[in-house]
């Protein structure tokens, strides 16, 4: 089972920029979809972001369409998520997740991290 570690959470004001990291245990990481997800203080768990093992596609929620970025660096094992122009409303904490298939749900997903909390102010 692959063990998946979030990190780079923080607190930042509006209009602000994290970059969150997702770094993978084992030697299987390449062959997985990542997947991004978040949960805000009294809500569900929400697709954010996901891309294919290679890279080369990408699916975004259309709340961060245009402002988050995914990427990946099978070399590292790390999976990321920038995200700029953040708003009050990202504030959630931020799961990471493996996948078989690039879907924005959660059944398509099957390990999770323990998540990182992002926190942005007005």
């Amino acid at each position: 089972q692959v063990q998946l570690v979030e990190s780079g959470g923080g607190l930042v004001q509006a209009g602000g920029s994290l970059r969150l990291s997702c770094t993978a245990s084992g030697r299987t990481f390449s062959s997985y979809v990542m997947g991004w997800f978040r949960q805000a203080p009294g809500k569900e768990r929400e697709f954010a972001a996901a891309i294919s093992w290679s890279g080369a596609n990408t699916n975004y929620a259309d709340s961060v369409k245009g402002r988050f970025t995914i990427s990946r660096d099978n070399a590292k094992n790390t999976v990321y998520l920038q995200m700029n122009s953040l708003k009050p409303e990202d504030t959630a904490v931020y799961y990471c997740a493996t996948g078989r298939v690039l879907v924005l749900a959660e059944w398509g997903y099957d390990n999770w991290g323990q998540g990182t909390q992002v926190t942005v102010s007005s």
